[in-house]
């Protein structure tokens, strides 16, 4: 198979049919074999039974839905799981992205890209998105090393080995660029798509999402440094913190030796030095990080996560 396009959605009942239609257009006219596999992210609309409706007409269409609201990283993975294509496109369902642009993404994953990133240049977004959207991408560009415009567009390209290697969970799937860099797939590019205006109902995302992508970023920074050897990063700054209140410790000992063998001069009870609370605090927050960089080498050693989203239904799934 060709292709696969991979479509998380929640209550966007009104595009799907148009939206399939579309796809299904693009893809007899450039003679690609195809599927397109809707992730029914717990609609509360008609959603599913519109699929249900698709799949009956077309056997290209596949749909898994779930029992409840996981969020688009939990629907993009366990799609990226299903898929039997060579090439994977990811598009969001509220037609926003164009299907035209399929040829020009396969186009490049042709040319030896593991993964290509949609850059929506023209938005037709309120500023109230557009500038935290900037400020976003400049930060992860910054932190990842990875010269992308718009690393949040929901039409990207994908090989098959890079969708099959890697996991999205929480809320990662903005930085699917930067866990395929991660898992050692280094061409990365990106081509300028459109941006459609919304034509049925309204976003799904408020701007919390900025908050919580941020707080994202520094957590898939910390697992791709160090999630396989935590001791790295809390025992060392955990050394540091006990190493600087031992020495601070030594010296108000010292101090306090001094003044009490070789001078007449007065010395302050330690509760009354604030050095004396800096020493301990050094000493009580190095030993904890030390502690919890133990605690974390031994779980990676013995953890096996696996994600279980709980689905309802499936069609042309087999």
């Amino acid at each position: 198979m060709d292709i696969s396009v991979v479509i998380p959605l929640l209550n966007e009942d009104e595009s799907l049919p148009e939206l399939c239609e579309w796809i299904a257009r693009v893809m007899v006219a450039n003679n690609y074999t195809y599927e397109v596999l809707f992730i029914d992210d717990g609609s509360t609309d008609n959603s599913w039974k519109v699929i249900e409706g698709l799949a009956a007409e077309n056997p290209n269409v596949r749909g898994i839905k779930f029992r409840r609201n996981y969020g688009k990283s939990a629907a993009l993975n366990v799609g990226f799981k299903e898929t039997q294509g060579d090439i994977v496109i990811t598009m969001d369902a509220d037609l926003q992205d164009s299907p035209d642009e399929i040829p020009e993404l396969k186009k490049k994953i042709d040319e030896g890209f593991d993964l290509i990133s949609g850059w929506k240049q023209k938005r037709y977004d309120p500023i109230t998105k557009t500038v935290p959207t900037k400020l976003f991408n400049w930060a992860t560009r910054k932190m990842s090393g990875i010269h992308l415009n718009d690393f949040n567009c929901g039409l990207k390209a994908y090989k098959s080995d890079v969708v099959k290697a890697i996991e999205v969970y929480g809320e990662m799937h903005r930085y699917i660029p930067v866990i395929a860099k991660n898992a050692g797939f280094k061409k990365i590019g990106e081509q300028v798509v459109q941006h459609r205006a919304r034509k049925y109902g309204t976003s799904k995302f408020g701007l919390n999402r900025f908050v919580n992508g941020f707080l994202d970023l520094l957590s898939i920074t910390y697992m791709a440094k160090f999630s396989k050897r935590p001791m790295h990063f809390f025992g060392s700054i955990g050394s540091v913190s006990f190493i600087v209140g031992f020495i601070l410790t030594m010296y108000l000992l010292a101090n306090k030796a001094y003044h009490s063998w070789f001078t007449n001069e007065p010395v302050r009870d330690a509760v009354d030095n604030p050095w004396f609370y800096l020493a301990l605090t050094a000493l009580i927050v190095g030993v904890q990080l030390f502690l919890a960089g133990f605690l974390g080498e031994m779980i990676s050693r013995s953890a096996h996560d696996k994600d279980n989203y709980l689905i309802a239904d499936k069609v042309n799934l087999g």
